[in-house]
């Protein structure tokens, strides 16, 4: 068998809604000689790098061209060895190796008429605990910004009514003003110390949470990255009331002694991963032991072949894995297929914008949670097909 072409689609969801934050999932789909085909995503849907992730997908296409897609670890270390960039990458390349890794274990799912958890090891979870992601954006299918205390309540309040007993936000992205990033505007402040009104803005928000959920619901706090070590710690003592489940990217990971500060001066968990790749990305923040939940993003982090290797890594240190998902419906499917095979699955992560059906329509299978609950597809492959009728709308390239 071997690869005959590959198609690429890029996909500006929110041409559809205006009122809609920029969200873009770049997706490929890699056909064979043997009639099968298998689809893949770029984990760049936010922030810039949509258009960086159609450009690395076309300059990677030739060389999977004519390979054979059922040697997925050669052609992950093909990529990562003779593409040059592949050894010491970021996200945009990463990512390009992901979106083609985990479409060959489509590929290899379906020529083995096995779900691609099979082909991981089988399942050791059957049912995925799942939290409600991002309230700060509101909970269901319109897009807001939420800005009293109010809102952010309410928000939790549907989250709850639908099943979920964890909600997770971030209580300082948006300003008292609605304006997007808040206290983390691109200036020095928030690296030192947080003025008393910030500080006091996100703990109403993350208060008004636990008010409005009760003391059973988990609340997990993310940052974003937009904090200093200094400040971090100084909002992480200001929360700690709260009970929160775990402190989100509270700093970049590229300074592990960053955590380290902070993990010694909090009683919160500690979790980041969205920004970081590869095993090697992974190794020092877990040697040093700071972490208690990982976050590999399957369409940024290698792929699912690499994917199960830090998730493996991260179980000799005892950190719990909750997968980073905030794209289209290409990496929930490959998300669930690894969350259901690895032993240290704390939760699943399920996007506010996964709600949104400019988001839902992109593929043929609209999987969503029951009762805060997932199944995992249980077809082979990863059980999902682009939505012809919709992609067709968008950008696309062809490759053969």
């Amino acid at each position: 068998m071997k690869i005959t072409k590959v198609e690429i689609f890029d996909c500006e969801v929110n041409r559809k809604d205006p009122a809609m934050a920029k969200f873009n999932p770049v997706m490929v789909r890699v056909h064979t000689d043997a009639g099968i085909s298998g689809i893949g995503e770029v984990g760049l849907a936010y922030g810039a790098g949509a258009k960086a992730a159609v450009g690395i997908l076309r300059d990677f296409a030739p060389f999977v061209l004519g390979r054979d897609p059922m040697k997925v670890e050669a052609l992950w270390e093909l990529l990562f060895r003779t593409t040059y960039w592949g050894a010491g990458g970021g996200p945009v390349v990463y990512g390009g190796i992901s979106a083609y890794d985990i479409a060959l274990w489509d590929i290899r799912g379906q020529v083995m008429n096995q779900p691609v958890y099979q082909l991981l090891g089988g399942k050791t979870n059957d049912d995925l605990r799942t939290y409600a992601s991002q309230l700060q954006f509101g909970w269901g299918d319109e897009y807001s910004q939420n800005v009293t205390p109010e809102q952010y309540a309410a928000s939790a309040r549907a989250a709850l009514a639908e099943g979920y007993d964890a909600v997770k936000v971030d209580p300082l992205q948006i300003g008292r003003d609605g304006v997007k990033t808040g206290v983390a505007k691109i200036n020095q402040k928030n690296y030192g110390i947080l003025r008393y009104d910030d500080l006091q803005m996100g703990v109403e928000r993350i208060a008004a949470i636990r008010d409005a959920v009760g003391p059973q619901v988990d609340i997990i706090c993310e940052i974003h990255s937009l904090l200093g070590t200094n400040s971090a710690i100084q909002f992480a003592r200001a929360i700690e009331p709260y009970n929160i489940f775990y402190y989100e990217e509270p700093v970049n990971p590229l300074n592990s002694k960053n955590f380290e500060k902070i993990s010694a001066n909090t009683h919160i968990p500690l979790s980041t991963g969205e920004r970081s790749y590869t095993r090697w990305g992974y190794r020092e923040l877990l040697e040093k032991q700071t972490l208690a939940v990982v976050q590999p993003d399957l369409c940024l982090v290698g792929g699912i072949t690499e994917g199960k290797k830090i998730c493996d890594m991260a179980n000799i240190y005892d950190a719990t894995v909750q997968v980073h998902v905030c794209g289209g419906p290409v990496s929930t499917a490959a998300s669930l297929h690894l969350e259901a095979v690895i032993p240290n699955f704390v939760i699943h992560e399920h996007h506010t914008y996964a709600l949104k059906s400019c988001v839902r329509e992109l593929c043929v299978n609209d999987y969503q949670p029951h009762r805060g609950r997932f199944k995992v597809p249980d077809v082979p492959g990863l059980g999902q097909a682009l939505n012809d009728e919709v992609v067709k709308d968008y950008l696309a390239y062809t490759i053969e």
